[in-house]
């Protein structure tokens, strides 16, 4: 789950009462989309939207399961989950794309369902630019040159830093949450109190306690995560379960660990990795089309304006009142609109 930024003001955890819509730095009007019942409708249908057939490919250090959905032939939209959650996010949202002619493009994310590490002797590392380069190395297998990316959580991250370091490969990018690329020296600085309680779970994981809790209680602590994170969502346990099963991979709780305690500086990461790192640390803007969605989950920054100077492309921003932290599962309507709208710039 995503709770920092890049030094530009990390944002709080959940949302503040009073969110003020601001205008954006870049000239855009900030566009304001509540719920619809259209998205209600959504979510009484989820159960009947599942991703059933899964392909497996080999894409630089993994054997990558993944769904693949719409026309061979049609405009690529690549969509890309994060912690804890998985395919399953974007199961109502692919049909809305595939309609459109659109072909979608859902991975597991290394340490998820059936996405398998190559080798034994890879390092099981959850840095940022590892599964950014396991996204570049999936298009490369399936010879995809271009791409629409979207993406929330460790996801939106992973779209921010592909269209930073590899625009030619991203026509346009949906991040939720928006600029999330982490910047390690300013992770480092403290917040003030109340911010440092939405990181409890990062502190926890930090520890030997925390991981020995997470892989003994992995299932318990993913839900408390989602009824946390997305408050008014109510999701049913068959929802949760069909989630959970991807957290059984062997590989899970190495990768999640490694993510959060590289970020606070607690691992070093891989030295094959480092120039990308080095270019990160930089905050490099996104020059490609782009449209930003905040939630609830934003809080005080939900209006954007403390990354709107990252986005240099064409941009919008987006809210989206009354939606907790899984736009897409409790969103699709809203969040398949972006891409398409994206796409157009």
């Amino acid at each position: 789950m995503t709770l920092d930024d890049t030094g530009l003001g990390r944002r709080q955890f959940l949302g503040a009462a009073g969110v003020t819509l601001a205008a954006m730095r870049l000239g855009k009007t900030v566009a304001t989309t509540p719920p619809s019942t259209e998205s209600a409708a959504s979510h009484e249908d989820q159960a009947t939207r599942w991703f059933d057939t899964v392909k497996q490919i080999d894409a630089g250090v993994l054997n990558v399961g993944y769904v693949d959905e719409g026309p061979a032939s049609g405009p690529v939209v690549l969509l890309l989950h994060g912690w804890p959650y998985d395919i399953q996010s974007y199961a109502a949202v692919a049909p809305l794309l595939t309609e459109k002619g659109y072909r979608v493009i859902v991975p597991y994310v290394r340490g998820y369902g059936t996405t398998r590490f190559r080798s034994a002797n890879t390092a099981r590392n959850g840095q940022q630019s590892a599964l950014a380069a396991d996204t570049i190395a999936l298009l490369d297998a399936l010879g995809i040159q271009r791409a629409v990316i979207g993406g929330f959580d460790w996801g939106s991250r992973t779209a921010g830093i592909m269209a930073a370091l590899w625009p030619h490969r991203c026509k346009a990018v949906v991040c939720v949450s928006g600029y999330l690329i982490v910047n390690r020296e300013a992770n480092l600085q403290p917040l003030p109190p109340r911010a440092e309680l939405g990181w409890w779970y990062q502190y926890y994981f930090a520890t030997e306690r925390g991981r020995l809790g997470y892989e003994a209680n992995r299932y318990e602590f993913n839900k408390l995560i989602w009824q946390i994170a997305s408050p008014t969502w109510q999701f049913d346990e068959a929802t949760f379960r069909r989630t959970a099963s991807s957290f059984d991979n062997p590989d899970h709780v190495a990768i999640v660990i490694d993510n959060y305690r590289w970020r606070l500086s607690l691992t070093k990461g891989e030295p094959r990795y480092d120039a990308l790192e080095e270019k990160l640390s930089h905050s490099p803007p996104i020059t490609v089309p782009s449209i930003t969605i905040a939630s609830d989950f934003d809080g005080a920054a939900a209006d954007g304006a403390g990354y709107a100077q990252r986005f240099v492309g064409p941009h919008e921003h987006r809210i989206l009142k009354g939606i907790g932290h899984n736009v897409p599962q409790e969103a699709p309507e809203p969040f398949a609109r972006a891409l398409v709208d994206v796409d157009r710039y």
